[in-house]
């Protein structure tokens, strides 16, 4: 058994991606951010769909169309594959932690 707010990464100078679960066309993964946004030419364009949960923090997600979407503790979001993305900021005085679940 894993507790998804135990053992969380001391260092806080960049995020840090664990995975849970991988299996066929699926992949679950716990990010912690300590207040990292990608860079303005960073854009996601992932060839999987990411469902994704802020479970602890707050974040932002801007989507190369120009829509912005502001995540707090608790919300959830579906990114289809490819629809290009980056994350504009998270919580800077908390870490944000986030599930996230890649599917085919």
């Amino acid at each position: 058994m894993e507790n998804l707010f135990a053992n969380l990464p001391k260092d806080t100078s960049q995020e840090h991606f664990k995975d849970l679960l991988v299996a066929d066309g699926l992949r679950v993964e716990r990010i912690v951010s300590y207040g990292q946004s990608s860079p303005e030419s960073g854009w996601y364009d992932q060839a999987e769909n990411e469902w994704v949960s802020v479970l602890e923090g707050s974040a932002v997600i801007e989507f190369e169309d120009g829509e912005v979407i502001a995540l707090a503790k608790g919300d959830c979001l579906n990114i289809p594959a490819h629809k290009k993305h980056r994350v504009a900021e998270t919580a800077a005085n908390t870490a944000t932690i986030w599930l996230a679940i890649f599917y085919r």
